[in-house]
């Protein structure tokens, strides 16, 4: 459904990218951030999925700048590789490359994010230190807390899962503490970490559905021309 093509960021940075159109008019255009397994088969169908609900979803390959292409699985050796890659995260250049994403599909109408895991994270702080964003989602972004000081710009959504082993309820806790003013935020009770991964032994049938159908709500109401 979609098609693979660089972006350039504004330090001339290129990244690779995946992008989906929808069948006719967009509605806007959607960010979509990667977990640690890079621009995998999961993230490819979030984009073809948001591109047949209306609009132009753009996933930039965020690990470029250490490993041109680089996409696995959920296997505990992949899940071990892949942490490598965000031991000490370079949040600026990613959000250099964000940016590139969003720059890229303004002209389709509004623009926002979505991103899972470390997407989460990114999603959030893209809220707080982009401009152009109507609307930002993040799915169990684990380093949120850590940046929850920060003021979005746009309309947030997020989602964790209670039985989440690396995102503590007291993280949560400490997000609502500062950002439920500004911030939708969603726990559900029977959900793990990745839970919107069908492709993941953690996913949970019932939470992605009530989360997805939040998250279409949420854009259908913040993503207006």
């Amino acid at each position: 459904m979609g098609k693979h093509f660089t972006l350039t960021a504004s330090d001339s940075h290129q990244l690779g990218a995946y992008r989906a159109d929808p069948a006719g008019t967009p509605k806007g255009g959607m960010v979509v951030i990667q977990e640690i397994f890079g621009v995998n088969q999961h993230i490819r169908a979030v984009c073809d999925r948001l591109a047949s609900e209306g609009y132009v979803a753009v996933a930039p390959a965020l690990f470029d700048r250490q490993v041109k292409d680089y996409q696995c699985g959920y296997t505990p050796a992949e899940i071990e590789k892949s942490r490598t890659f965000v031991a000490k995260p370079d949040w600026d250049a990613m959000m250099r490359d964000t940016d590139a994403a969003i720059k890229e599909i303004k002209g389709a109408g509004p623009v926002g994010i979505i991103g899972f895991c470390m997407g989460g994270t990114i999603a959030f702080l893209a809220a707080t230190r982009l401009s152009g964003l109507s609307a930002s989602v993040a799915y169990y972004g684990g380093r949120i807390a850590a940046f929850a000081d920060e003021k979005p710009k746009c309309a947030v959504q997020m989602h964790f899962g209670e039985k989440d082993a690396s995102i503590p309820m007291t993280d949560v806790e400490t997000i609502k503490q500062k950002r439920s003013g500004d911030c939708e935020i969603y726990v559900y009770a029977d959900a793990g970490h990745g839970f919107h991964c069908d492709e993941r032994g953690s996913f949970h049938n019932a939470s992605c559905d009530l989360a997805w159908q939040r998250t279409s709500a949420f854009l259908a109401k913040h993503m207006k021309k």
